[in-house]
């Protein structure tokens, strides 16, 4: 079980409706299952004086991130959309949100998002926070694992934070059968630890 302090920030990955909910566009199976340890997790959080920060993919309706625009993905997560929003068991305080692809970009990562034509990668404000909150150790919880929870915990390894990825708090997309262990695997050889 994770102690949470001040030089900890607990990082809830995209638990938003699209991901979350079987009516969403892109439903990650299960995604709804980790709501209930990640609200868990929020608290003690909260409780022990952590930051806590929620990503959200926020896309503009077109963008080369979609699959009817030349991307791969079916349209999801629009912002202002039902789809874009928390799911509503998400206990959501009054924290940091962090939105990822708002200008079309690919966003895996909450520490950076990619132009997906030229590749080219801009920081989001997320590296900045975390350093000006003297935050050492990231836990990152939400969905879903092979995408967006291992970008970040990738992303979060390169800039020297020591990472935690909750197994219990997060699902795969498994686009192909097992990418979810991949990516656990992937966290863990790059440094991580999978809890």
């Amino acid at each position: 079980m994770v102690e949470y302090d001040r030089t900890t920030a607990l990082i809830v990955t995209d638990v938003q409706n699209d991901f979350a909910d079987p009516n969403g566009s892109l439903y990650v199976k299960g995604g709804e299952d980790t709501i209930a340890f990640i609200n868990d997790e929020i608290a003690r959080a909260e409780a022990g004086g952590a930051l806590v920060v929620y990503t959200q993919d926020w896309h503009p309706a077109t963008t080369a991130h979609f699959e009817k625009d030349g991307g791969i993905w079916p349209v999801h997560c629009v912002k202002e959309s039902w789809g874009a929003s928390f799911h509503p068991k998400l206990q959501v305080i009054d924290s940091h949100v962090i939105q990822k692809g708002s200008g079309g970009e690919d966003g895996y990562s909450a520490f950076t998002v990619r132009d997906p034509r030229s590749g080219h990668q801009t920081h989001t404000q997320l590296g900045e926070l975390l350093h000006e909150s003297g935050i050492q150790r990231v836990v990152v919880v939400g969905l879903a694992t092979d995408y967006c929870v291992k970008s970040t915990a990738l992303d979060a390894i390169a800039r020297e934070f020591e990472v935690i990825v909750l197994r219990e708090g997060v699902r795969a997309v498994d686009l192909q059968p097992g990418d979810g262990d991949r990516a656990l695997e992937a966290m863990a050889a790059a440094g991580g630890r999978i809890e």
